[in-house]
């Protein structure tokens, strides 16, 4: 019930706010920015959600400060390191190659890149103020950065053939 409260405000957010913006810019922009929208709606409920219903309940437990040890998982062998290692790289991945299809022409490898670490800082910065259970961890923010970074060569890889169809989907409207 805490998740529908979230996917709730969300989807009415998108009907209400977004879409109406995004479908007067033409079928293009409408299908890039939803994929955006659905992949970011995606990250909240693996990273922070519940969270509405978490608000009342921010100050209930303490706050426990990011790990700056970068990889000390890894180099302890403590837990399930490999797996959330790779987890956060294909997590932030497809970020890397939506955000420059997002209408921001500008957004080359750096701002890709600098974007992916602001959601990623504010995603470690929030978990723990949001339910007591989530930690962040330093080993987080970077890999998360890594595969918004593989994500943008994937973006450059394919470039050619995305705006192919993002022309074709142009050409329809």
């Amino acid at each position: 019930m805490k998740y529908l409260v979230d996917f709730a405000a969300l989807a009415l957010l998108y009907v209400f706010a977004f879409f109406p913006r995004w479908k007067i810019k033409g079928r293009d922009r409408l299908l890039v920015n939803t994929l955006m929208y659905l992949y970011l709606s995606f990250v909240l409920y693996f990273t922070l959600m519940p969270i509405i219903t978490s608000i009342p309940f921010v100050w209930d437990h303490p706050y426990k400060p990011m790990n700056m040890v970068p990889f000390i998982d890894v180099l302890e062998g403590r837990g399930d390191f490999f797996r959330q290692v790779v987890l956060n790289v294909i997590m932030t991945t497809p970020f890397g190659f939506l955000f420059p299809l997002t209408g921001n022409r500008a957004a080359g490898f750096g701002r890709t890149v600098f974007a992916c670490f602001l959601m990623s800082l504010g995603i470690e910065l929030l978990q723990p103020l949001l339910a007591g259970f989530r930690s962040s961890d330093i080993t987080d923010l970077i890999t998360n950065v890594i595969g918004g970074a593989l994500g943008y060569g994937i973006y450059m890889i394919f470039r050619p053939v995305t705006f192919w169809i993002l022309e074709h989907l142009k050409k329809r409207d």
